[in-house]
């Protein structure tokens, strides 16, 4: 089977971390799933729009602003381990969850500073006050560009930060509406069985990850 051209490969990984990434149940989606079932559809879909664009601008400033410098020799290797490390930290934390988190101290601070009445920034606000975001795509960032995943290029990165557009727009649509059209009623046993849900997989991913960085350092091609 040929490879992927480069630009299609950048929008699939975008798609498929952007989606994964979504399904946590953090302030975003639990704030979906109050509005949707109290106000409609369309307002808990532009909730998820205006989060989905804040994911956005953070990928954005992953790619442009840090990725470049993790691409090199050692330093490639390095960050490869590093997202490893990262994914299975992740991974273990989501599926040890014990109870839906509630927003952090700097959304809370934001959303009181700005106070956004509308769906959309209600979302956007949501996600800017959460730096733990912006962290994980600095470090997403660099493990996709180490890996060629996504190419160096301006094409590339801009196709990853749309797919990551369409993955986080596709899983915030498809809740508003199990939410709000369908009347689906999530407990918090639901919520949390998707998180660790979610927490298998990026645990799955480490392993693949960490043995095909294995097998590479011991080849002596790293």
């Amino acid at each position: 089977m040929p490879p992927l051209p480069s630009i299609a490969l950048a929008a699939l990984t975008g798609f498929l971390s952007g989606s994964v990434l979504s399904i946590p149940v953090g302030p975003v989606n639990a704030t979906i799933i109050n509005e949707g079932a109290r106000r409609g559809f369309r307002w808990a879909a532009t909730i998820g729009l205006g989060a989905s664009t804040m994911e956005v601008i953070y990928c954005g400033i992953a790619f442009t602003g840090f990725a470049s410098f993790f691409d090199r020799g050692m330093v490639k290797t390095i960050m490869e381990l590093i997202s490893v490390i990262f994914l299975t930290v992740l991974g273990v934390k989501f599926l040890t969850a014990k109870a839906v988190p509630k927003s952090g101290p700097m959304e809370a601070r934001l959303e009181k500073k700005w106070r956004p009445h509308s769906a959309f920034m209600t979302g956007f606000v949501r996600v800017l006050g959460n730096p733990g975001i912006l962290l994980s795509w600095i470090v997403l960032a660099a493990s996709f560009t180490s890996r060629e995943w996504v190419a160096p290029t301006h094409a590339a990165k801009f196709a990853c930060c749309a797919g990551v557009a369409l993955g986080t727009n596709a899983w915030f649509l498809t809740l508003s509406y199990l939410v709000s059209c369908r009347k689906r009623k999530f407990q918090e046993k639901t919520l949390l069985r998707m998180e660790k849900g979610s927490g298998i997989g990026l645990l799955l991913f480490a392993l693949t990850q960490a043995v095909a960085l294995g097998a590479r350092l011991l080849s002596g091609r790293a």
